[in-house]
Formats: structure tokens, C-alpha cells, sequence
């Protein structure tokens, strides 16, 4: 059994700031490598309106949160070449060739918890 993915919000008032998702498991698995170890965090989104007031950055430490609540020692990402500095800017590190993804430039990124 795949276990469910975590899912993290971030709130201003009654109207949602951004979300981020924790995959683990197997599921993660299968975009890492086959590492269950490692989690992948992805479908982080931030609105408009929130975005440079560190919400991302907050999710991105609250899904790491979940992540070792759950055991695991790291944590891969799949992040669009534009956004490669705010990644780099928590720690994240690119690693092998870039690749496209829905018809925009990916780095897989990771970062050792």
C-alpha cells in the first residue's frame, strides 16, 4: 500500500497563500531513483499576491518537517531551471543533466536532512 502524500498549506485570513505536497514511499521511490529513503517534495505553488513574503520558503521547511517525521533523510525536487536560486537559496542542490517537463526546463535538486 502507497502511503498517502502529505499536503501543507499556508493561510492569509480565509484565502490560501500556496501548498506543497510530500510524497513518500514507493511513490517517491519511483522519482527518485528508488530510494525509499528520500521524499519528494512537489506541486509547490504560491499565489501572486503572496509570493516574496516567504510563504514558499515556509512550506518548502514544513514539508521537510513532515519528512522527517516520517523517517526519511532526504528530500528531491524537480524545480523549473527559473526557479534553481530559491532552492538553492534552502539548500537544495542540483544534480544531473536538465531535463523538460511539461514543455519547461527541470534540475532535479535534493537536500540531505
Amino acid at each position: 500500500m502507497t502511503p498517502a502524500p502529505s499536503m501543507c498549506w499556508r493561510w492569509g485570513g480565509r484565502q490560501p497563500l500556496g501548498t506543497g505536497r510530500l510524497l513518500h514511499g514507493a511513490a517517491a521511490a519511483a522519482k527518485n531513483g528508488g530510494d525509499p529513503a528520500v521524499g519528494s517534495l512537489g506541486r509547490l505553488a504560491v499565489t501572486r499576491r503572496a509570493r516574496g513574503l516567504g510563504v514558499g520558503a515556509a512550506l518548502v521547511r514544513a514539508i521537510e518537517e513532515a519528512a522527517r517525521e516520517r523517517g526519511l533523510t532526504a528530500v528531491d525536487l524537480h524545480a523549473q531551471t527559473h526557479a534553481l536560486g530559491f532552492y538553492e537559496r534552502l539548500g537544495y542542490e542540483a544534480y544531473g543533466p536538465g531535463f523538460p517537463d511539461a514543455g519547461m526546463p527541470h534540475r532535479a535538486m535534493r537536500r540531505v536532512l
